[in-house]
């Protein structure tokens, strides 16, 4: 995220009572787990890092029985780190989504999507019908959508995410 909102970031480190060097660290120890020769497979790795899921239920996707598992954020109270898995446990999907009952934005016109401010299902459903594109990394998404801009003028548009949430709107 610090790649497209750099303010952002800093604003969310002091937030959270720590520093640039913390999350550097933080990011080396997440990359050399990720990297090992032994590594764990992503499902348990998120649960060394984030512990138990607070929440799990299943969700049918097709024809497919999903596992969905979910860990609150303490950066966003009303947030949470979702992870879907398929057959077998394979991890298909792992993005913030809002939190069940959290009463989210409504986005109308682009003015109103600021970044973080919204998740990907949040845009795709403000304005249907919203297509999904490659994002530039493994953790990141972009849709393409129209909105009307603060004018009232419709336009074609592509938002970027990280993690699933919002983090700048390209024309």
């Amino acid at each position: 995220m610090a790649d497209h909102q750099p303010g952002l970031v800093e604003d969310a480190l002091r937030e959270l009572g720590t520093g640039r060097a913390e999350m550097r660290e933080a990011n080396r120890r997440w990359q050399a787990m990720v990297r090992s020769p032994g590594a764990r497979g992503p499902l348990a790795r998120y649960r060394a890092l984030l512990g138990p899921p607070a929440e799990t239920g299943r969700r049918r996707i097709g024809d497919l029985d999903c596992r969905v598992l979910r860990w609150p954020v303490p950066l966003w109270p009303d947030l949470r780190f979702e992870v879907l898995t398929g057959p077998g446990g394979a991890v298909w999907n792992e993005w913030l989504v809002r939190a069940m009952g959290s009463r989210g934005p409504e986005p109308r016109t682009l003015a109103d999507l600021r970044p973080w401010s919204c998740t990907v299902e949040e845009v795709a459903r403000a304005f249907p019908p919203a297509e999904p594109g490659e994002g530039s990394a493994p953790t990141r998404f972009r849709l393409l959508f129209t909105a009307p801009d603060r004018h009232g003028n419709p336009g074609r548009h592509v938002a970027e995410f990280t993690w699933g949430l919002l983090q700048r709107l390209d024309p």
